[in-house]
């Protein structure tokens, strides 16, 4: 079984939505190994740049980025939808919502922002 991890921004930033969005996407947010095996692109996808991946579940209106490492799903980030797709409609790239993060330097630094903060 996975358990799942909050660091502190992204504890902060799931604290922030109201308490309906906070429980309507945990309930969607379940990581199980058949989930990670099966990644959909929809629901579920991966990010890369450099030799380094990130996962990203999408749910509504928000995204959650994350890493399993051992049996832990170490959440970084939960963002709104509308702070990469202001991005992809600004530079109008012909590419898909994972692959322009893939190639945005300000979403992985925004990553390791989360990957450096104390984890709760």
């Amino acid at each position: 079984m996975l358990q799942i991890v909050f660091n502190e921004i992204s504890a902060g930033e799931i604290s922030s939505l109201d308490t309906l969005e906070q429980l309507e996407l945990l309930d969607a947010f379940k990581v199980t190994q058949e989930t990670l095996q099966n990644i959909d692109g929809e629901s579920f996808g991966k990010i890369e740049r450099d030799g380094t991946s990130l996962l990203r579940f999408r749910a509504d209106d928000y995204r959650v980025y994350f890493e399993v490492v051992d049996h832990n799903v170490i959440v970084h980030r939960v963002l709104h939808k509308n702070t990469f797709s202001d991005l992809l409609f600004r530079t109008k790239l012909p590419i898909g919502e994972d692959e322009a993060l893939g190639n945005s330097k300000t979403f992985w630094n925004l990553i390791q922002e989360g990957k450096n903060a104390q984890r709760i």
